[in-house]
């Protein structure tokens, strides 16, 4: 089965910055949608709740994974 992925809501055309996330189990993959062939990166469910944890505010309302 393909990875559905999703493409942030920080994405911009207009910036350059083009991100899409899929989750595949318990990795969450991560590539530039604009080359969609290049490389991926991925991460554990641990790394990539970290990170959101970090980054986005506590009051943001975003997921941090799948539902």
């Amino acid at each position: 089965m393909a990875a559905r992925w999703f493409t942030s809501s920080h994405s911009s055309a207009e910036t350059g910055n083009c991100v899409e996330v899929a989750f595949a189990g318990r990795a969450v993959l991560v590539r530039d949608s604009t080359a969609p062939a290049a490389r991926t990166l991925a991460f554990g469910a641990g790394e990539w709740l970290g990170f959101l944890r970090t980054s986005a505010p506590a009051d943001s309302g975003r997921r941090t994974g799948p539902r």
